[in-house]
């Protein structure tokens, strides 16, 4: 029994581990699950693979504890919890208890001291302890007897991990982490010193006291000044970051033991949380309740390694495809060696038409000996020549009777499409199924969906990729590891559509799956290809224009101030303005710390040069570090090619990435500025066309408000129709200040505005904001109606609609707490309002597509931001396609409002917007 470790569990650790590495996800009540859903996994897996009797869960109790003390700025950078995750924290302790998990927390003292509390009373009673988490503080216990477990990498990590970590052992940890300082903790360090210069020195003088006592021996002048001047700053560092092993711990050693979980405990839990796969790993069949065959289908899945086949023969690829001939369907997947499709080279395409049998096609496998899993590579590298899988693929990819399948299928066409394999119809995406189905409620990568319909734990990419230094790309993996994992992706995504495809004829959702989402991978993988053409010269100028702006706004900024600090510092900023300077309506946080937060600075900008300068500096750097540093990095061939995630949001928005076109300020003159760097080729101009002000004139008609239906069917300035019923102004009297108190109304309404918002934005007293709501609603009795019913309808059924079906799911619509209630109702009416503009854009691009293809194939379409398209057209039919363009777009919805679209052309983005 002596022998036996104790297992420390960082409980707080892997809360936000957990929220962070999975998507949003919902229970049916609304309540957000994602972090609780990681958790429970990870205690799943912990128990099933190293049950120990001796396990303890350890949480942290609160941010204040003895290091605000000794630092009152110790973590005060941190913001607070992402409010989803809130709800949470409660439901995690509970999900421990229903493990049946001894679990501590202490006032004043944070998880990881708890941690080292227990690790020194475990070593002392000659107990191995094994620490549950990858937290690089807690690699100071490290040592003999004492290791770190990572769950998510199953990766034990002893002394070696710290040293490759840290590049000092584990007991110097504390002294290099003293040099270092820790931004997320707001732990200051020794400014200019990182984690590699600081393990240096600590290697070269042995501690952090012998490192300071002999600064004189330091030969870079900087180096030496800096540890003269801020040393008195490390000691206190090393006091933040040095656990305190002495913390007065409640459970004694010999009381903690874990004996497993009680079924008759858990089974309700899990239930209510709605995690059935784990159900099935605890519960006893009796305890579940089913749930109605439409709501979900499930089967459970084992893994037949000897269904997938690797296929190196021609003769043998043909019998595969005229099986899936027969069959009418065929899953289809590929393997690359990037997940950047305009930069991807194919490595292999996996093949399924019967589910529990699969195939995978090796095209491009290199040998390369620095992928190591233990294991000799086998000399079987047969590989078919790409010409000859191509060729005996187009006939099935073009055949009309056959439907293609593919998860995704948006990259994949883009990597076939290389090849000569485009266009390929019919096909089915599996991703854009379960988004129309089940929205937020859940992620819906394969990995999550295989887990939530089959209980099945896929093989993951860094099981056959390795992970960290060791990573190698696709094309490395042996052949004979990289079949199983790409023939299960085939797999998979066929098992999901037969099931997935029962739910939308089950509960109706075929007709917003086929008209909306089904067309767009298609679409949106051409504009994914095409790119957009990106003036690198203009891009670098103005690079270099806005870093000389910000050493003018810096020098500006400490000459207001009179004196120098990092603008960079949130905690410096604030204790010069609100400190030195003493400005008013500073607000100190739990820590102490002044909040320098946008509205904090916002309402003092007017009247204080410094924080309206300070407010530019902070645009400036955003706009240089994200958009003119990172697009020279993503330029393939002049031209940038962002991706779009059309299953990523609540409300049915696309978001981009790599690079986010979408969050470049249309009303300052620097993002003006970057458009211009977005440019047409030679002999080409771009088109803009912008639907205008959709979401004003989708309230009037779904909120029925018949005066300002009318404005729009006139074709009235709504700010102005809007001023002159609220204000009682005549048409013919309107001034400047009333139509911009009704612009902030009407825009502000559709978010739940309040008084003290609309008093900011109007630079007026919230009584006054708050007569002009009042004012409003008065005027327009029906608005304040439809909040009403949309709210008591999602608190009824969880979701609400857009005027074309989309269910968008709204999370904590009765949360007992009061703010996380408030910020769900504007969600919920909001929601409808910008997921029906969301669907009406993907309707327009479905039907501009259409237009493009069948009269001006010359022209393409681009880009889609927020409720805008962006097409490249040669110069000399661009006056032609502009107005067959507008109209398509007017089109793409039938409302008691015309719909209407702002078009323009210009060599740049910018000139055309």
């Amino acid at each position: 029994m002596s022998q036996e470790p104790l297992y420390l569990i960082d409980g707080s650790g892997f809360i936000f581990r957990a929220y962070h590495a999975l998507p949003p996800m919902s229970r049916p009540d609304g309540t957000p699950v994602n972090a609780l859903f990681g958790f429970c996994k990870m205690l799943t897996q912990l128990y099933a693979e190293r049950h120990a009797r001796r396990t303890l869960m350890v949480f942290d109790a609160g941010r204040e504890t003895f290091r605000n003390k000794i630092y009152p700025a110790y973590k005060a950078h941190r913001p607070p919890p992402p409010e989803d995750l809130v709800p949470q924290f409660a439901l995690i302790r509970e999900a421990a208890a229903a493990f049946g998990l001894p679990q501590i927390e202490l006032p004043g003292f944070e998880a990881d001291d708890i941690i080292a509390t227990y690790t020194k009373m475990a070593r002392t009673a000659g107990w191995p302890v094994v620490i549950v988490s990858a937290d690089k503080d807690l690699m100071q216990l490290v040592g003999d007897g004492v290791n770190l477990y990572d769950t998510l990498k199953d990766r034990l990590m002893g002394v070696e991990a710290v040293i490759e970590k840290f590049g000092v052992p584990p007991e110097k940890v504390v002294d290099v982490q003293a040099l270092a300082g820790d931004a997320v903790d707001n732990v200051p360090g020794v400014p200019g010193i990182g984690v590699k210069t600081a393990a240096q020195l600590i290697n070269d003088y042995g501690d952090l006291e012998g490192l300071l006592a002999r600064t004189a021996e330091i030969k870079q002048p900087k180096r030496r000044e800096s540890l003269e001047n801020f040393s008195e700053q490390a000691r206190i560092s090393k006091q933040l970051v040095r656990l305190a092993d002495d913390a007065p711990v409640t459970i004694p050693l010999d009381q903690i033991d874990w004996l497993g979980p009680d079924a008759a405990i858990l089974a309700p839990f899990l239930q209510q949380q709605n995690f059935r796969s784990m159900m099935a790993k605890f519960a006893a069949p009796a305890m579940i309740t089913e749930k109605p065959a439409e709501t979900i289908v499930t089967q459970n899945i084992e893994k037949i390694a000897s269904s997938y086949h690797t296929i190196t023969d021609l003769a043998v690829l043909k019998q595969w495809l005229a099986a899936a001939q027969e069959g009418g369907v065929l899953a289809i997947d590929t393997e690359t060696d990037s997940l950047q499709p305009s930069t991807a080279r194919l490595v292999g395409i996996s093949i399924a038409s019967t589910p529990g049998k699969a195939a995978y096609i090796p095209l491009g496998h290199r040998r390369g000996d620095q992928f190591d899993f233990g294991e000799q590579q086998t000399d079987d590298f047969c590989q078919l020549p790409i010409a000859d899988v191509v060729a005996a693929l187009k006939p099935i990819l073009d055949d009309p009777s056959v439907l293609k399948i593919g998860h995704n299928i948006k990259f994949d066409f883009q990597v076939l499409a290389q090849h000569g394999l485009s266009p390929i119809a019919p096909y089915d995406d599996t991703m854009l199924m379960s988004y129309v189905l089940d929205g937020s409620q859940n992620g819906h990568g394969m990995d999550e969906l295989a887990e939530k319909y089959f209980s099945y734990s896929t093989i993951k990419y860094d099981d056959v990729t390795g992970t960290g230094r060791q990573r190698v790309t696709f094309d490395l993996v042996p052949i004979e590891r990289a079949t199983p994992y790409a023939a299960e992706d085939a797999d998979i995504t066929l098992r999901l559509y037969h099931v997935l495809q029962a739910r939308l004829v089950a509960e109706r959702r075929q007709t917003l799956y086929q008209t909306i989402d089904r067309p767009l991978p298609d679409i949106v993988a051409r504009m994914e290809s095409a790119g957009i053409a990106v003036d690198a010269g203009l891009l670098r100028r103005l690079g270099d224009d806005f870093a000389r702006r910000l050493v003018i706004l810096e020098q500006q900024i400490h000459a207001l101030a009179g004196q120098s600090f990092n603008i960079a510092s949130p905690k410096q900023m604030g204790d010069v303005l609100f400190g030195s300077m003493g400005l008013p309506s500073g607000k100190k946080s739990k820590t102490g710390q002044w909040s320098t937060s946008q509205d904090v600075l916002e309402p003092l900008a007017e009247q204080h040069d410094i924080v309206r300068a300070i407010m530019d500096w902070r645009q400036l750097a955003k706009l240089r570090n994200t958009y003119t540093e990172a697009l020279l990095s993503q330029l393939v061939k002049s031209r940038v090619h962002t991706s779009f995630s059309l299953a990523a949001t609540n409300t049915g928005r696309f978001s981009s990435s790599d690079p986010n076109l979408q969050n470049i300020p249309i009303r300052t003159e620097e993002g003006r500025q970057l458009r211009e760097a977005f440019v047409a080729p030679p002999g080409h101009v771009l088109i803009s066309a912008d639907y205008s002000q959709i979401e004003l004139r989708l309230i009037a008609a779904m909120a029925n408000i018949p005066s300002l239906k009318q404005a729009f069917r006139d074709g009235i300035d709504i700010h102005i129709a809007t001023a002159s019923k609220v204000f009682g102004i005549p048409l013919d009297q309107m001034t400047n200040d009333a139509r911009r108190q009704a612009k902030a109304v009407n825009f502000g309404i559709i978010y739940g505005i309040s008084a003290f918002g609309l008093s900011k934005q109007l630079g007026s007293d919230p009584g006054h904001a708050k007569q002009i709501i009042d004012q409003y609603f008065r005027q327009f009795p029906e608005l304040r109606d439809y909040m009403e019913q949309t709210k008591d309808l999602c608190r009824a059924q969880g979701f609400v609609e857009t005027l074309f079906g989309r269910r968008v799911h709204i999370a904590g619509i009765k949360d007992r707490n009061a703010g996380l209630r408030q910020f769900a109702e504007r969600q919920a009416i909001n929601a409808p309002i910008q997921g029906t503009a969301a669907d009406i854009i993907r309707r327009a691009m479905i039907r501009v597509d259409r237009l493009l293809r069948d009269e001006f194939p010359d022209v393409r379409l681009l880009l889609q931001v927020h409720d805008e398209l962006v097409f490249e057209a040669p110069e000399n039919i661009a006056d032609k396609v502009m107005p067959a363009l507008k109209n398509a777009m007017q089109q793409a919805a039938t409302l008691e409002v015309p719909l209407l679209v702002e078009i323009g052309k210009g060599l740049t983005w910018g000139t055309a917007h």
